[in-house]
């Protein structure tokens, strides 16, 4: 199966705000992100200085959209499940992965979250 991520091209993209709507900023308008950053008009994520020094999962997961990978999860009174697939996003709480056999996808909380392994290199959404 080809990567399910090139079907959803703008999935978890910046939503477009209506307009007249955020807040000045003194660069200009923007909207404030969850990670920190800034939203411009455009829908581009711009980083704030504090985006480089917090290392979340969640941030790293949705650096590597569209990469597979092996999440590990053990969910309460249960054996470890592993769960291999396309990352199609995260969010603070969950992750999206697409099944690599099947046209399964799922949402995982991150509540139940072990680890999570890539046979190839990632990208860090920070610098070393």
């Amino acid at each position: 199966m080809s990567n399910p991520y090139e079907y959803y091209p703008n999935l978890y993209r910046a939503a477009q705000p209506a307009q007249g709507q955020g807040q000045q900023t003194g660069q200009g308008q923007g909207f404030a992100a969850p990670s920190g950053g800034m939203i411009t008009q455009q829908g581009q994520v711009t980083a704030s200085a504090s985006m480089f020094e917090q290392s979340y999962v969640e941030n790293i997961l949705r650096a590597n959209r569209g990469k597979i990978a092996t999440v590990y999860m053990t969910f309460t009174g249960h054996q470890q499940q592993v769960f291999v697939g396309y990352i199609m996003g995260a969010g603070r709480d969950h992750i999206v992965l697409r099944d690599v056999n099947t046209t399964k996808t799922f949402i995982l909380l991150t509540i139940y979250l072990d680890y999570v392994t890539f046979d190839e290199e990632i990208a860090l959404p920070y610098q070393l």
